[in-house]
C-alpha cells in the first residue's frame, strides 16, 4: 500500500510559478514510476511528466521547458519520498486540478492523490 500526500496548489497570474509536492509513503521501494496528472473542466484526464524508477523524466510537449520534475527520498525518513512539480511561466491553459500518480513495479494497483486545484489567472 502506499499513501501519497500532495501540496502546493493554488492561484497565480500568468507567467509566476508554484511548486507541487507529493509526499509518498508505504511501499515506496516498489516504485516503478512516480508521476503528475492534470484533469480541466470538460477534459480527460492527461500526464504532465514522469519520473522512473532510474530517474529518467518524460514531460509533455506542452509544459516542455516549463515544468520539471524531481524525486528524492525525505531527508532523515527514508520510508518517505518526495516527487515535485516545478511549474514555470504558467498559461491560463496550465488551469486544471493536479493528481499525483505512484505505479508499483510489482502489482496492478496503481495509486493516486487527491488532487490539488492549479489556477492560472490570465
Amino acid at each position: 500500500q502506499v499513501q501519497l500526500m500532495e501540496s502546493g496548489g493554488g492561484l497565480v497570474q500568468a507567467g509566476g510559478s508554484l511548486r507541487l509536492s507529493c509526499v509518498a509513503s508505504g511501499t515506496i521501494y516498489n516504485i516503478n514510476s512516480m508521476s503528475w496528472y492534470r484533469q480541466a473542466p470538460g477534459k480527460q484526464r492527461e500526464m504532465v511528466a514522469t519520473i522512473s524508477r532510474d530517474g529518467s523524466t518524460n514531460v509533455r510537449d506542452s509544459v516542455k521547458g516549463r515544468f520539471i520534475i524531481s524525486r528524492f527520498t525525505n531527508p532523515g525518513d527514508n520510508a518517505k519520498m518526495t516527487a515535485s512539480l516545478q511549474m514555470d511561466n504558467l498559461k491560463p491553459e496550465d488551469t486544471a486540478v493536479y493528481y499525483c500518480n505512484f505505479l508499483p513495479l510489482i502489482g496492478t494497483e496503481e495509486y493516486w492523490g487527491q488532487g490539488t486545484q492549479v489556477t492560472v489567472s490570465s
